[in-house]
């Protein structure tokens, strides 16, 4: 049988960690469609999935990556055929079940969405989880009556995947969009991505009142923590904040006051457990009106297998910016 070059992720008693392997069709986990993978991408759920700083992964050994995009080797579901175009994102890929870090990938015909004709592969990938997931954010935020005409859209984390991505699609619905970020040095970048306003998360005051003055319509946060819990305390009435990541900590110390003082509502955002039919959905308009308008400022980083340790750590430390996808 054929074998083909995949990353797959041990834990043992020196800790959990990659590497590169042949492996076979038959030893990847089970599914109705076999995918020729074309590129995949890096998040910071495959970063902390590989080193074991979080976790993620719920049985070893696995095949990392939570996204993958390519064309239909095989197929026993009948909805798709050798030669269509077709990612996944999400579900259990990477996580419960062998991911896209991988020259073959076979997953449930469920998990499949059918290429958009307005993207390529390789845009699929720079889109990946994190554009999914800003676009998810959108979806919601809309969904709870957000509006430009509200005022400014926070995006904390701004130089990442999701945070690139949110600015992106914010902007392009005409939201005026403050892009929080430790990263000063890469404001003119932000600023080419649709960002409005910079604030430097390094300058912020928390306090312990449960109400400060209301500055933002509504924010995407992918941080957490403490920055989290300030978002809580100055969006303003009626404004929504939709929870993306933990990267400055899982614990949130807030009241109820701006729940119930200001009708500000936190939504919770869960790129892979979003239902089939919306997860559809928002492909769909992250191939029309959400598609984003910046691939060409965007920083994207092509990388091969070789290089995912080298990245998983950088992102880590936060020495990251953009998105990069892993070309196999």
């Amino acid at each position: 049988m054929k074998k083909f070059r995949v990353y797959r992720i041990y834990k043992d008693d020196s800790g959990i960690s990659g590497r590169i392997e042949a492996s076979t069709l038959d030893e990847l986990s089970p599914g109705e469609v076999v995918i020729k993978a074309a590129y995949s991408s890096v998040n910071y759920k495959d970063a902390l999935a590989a080193t074991g700083a979080g976790k993620i992964i719920s049985n070893f050994p696995l095949i990392g990556g939570v996204d993958v995009s390519g064309i239909v080797e095989s197929s026993e579901d009948g909805r798709f055929k050798t030669g269509d175009q077709v990612l996944v994102t999400g579900y259990d890929l990477g996580v419960a079940h062998d991911g896209g870090y991988a020259e073959f990938v076979r997953v449930p015909a469920e998990w499949v969405i059918p290429l958009p004709d307005t993207l390529s592969p390789r845009e699929a990938m720079i889109i990946g989880t994190a554009g999914f997931t800003a676009a998810l954010c959108v979806y919601r935020m809309e969904q709870n009556g957000q509006s430009p005409d509200q005022g400014p859209i926070l995006v904390s984390g701004a130089s990442g995947g999701v945070g690139n991505m949110a600015i992106d699609m914010l902007s392009s619905k005409d939201y005026q969009v403050t892009a929080l970020t430790g990263k000063l040095d890469e404001s003119d970048y932000l600023y080419q991505l649709g960002a409005s306003e910079i604030l430097d998360r390094t300058k912020l005051e928390f306090s312990d009142r449960p109400l400060e003055k209301a500055l933002w319509a509504g924010a995407v946060d992918n941080v957490g923590g403490d920055i989290l819990a300030w978002l809580t305390r100055t969006v303003k009435p009626w404004g929504n904040i939709t929870s993306v990541g933990l990267a400055g900590g899982a614990q949130l110390k807030t009241t109820v006051m701006p729940f119930i003082l200001r009708g500000v509502s936190l939504l919770g955002i869960t790129s892979a457990g979003c239902p089939t039919v919306l997860r559809h959905k928002i492909w769909a308009r992250i191939a029309s009106d959400l598609r984003p308008k910046h691939f060409d400022k965007m920083a994207v980083k092509e990388i091969a297998l070789e290089d995912l340790d080298t990245v998983f750590n950088a992102m880590l430390k936060g020495q990251t910016r953009g998105r990069t996808i892993v070309r196999l």
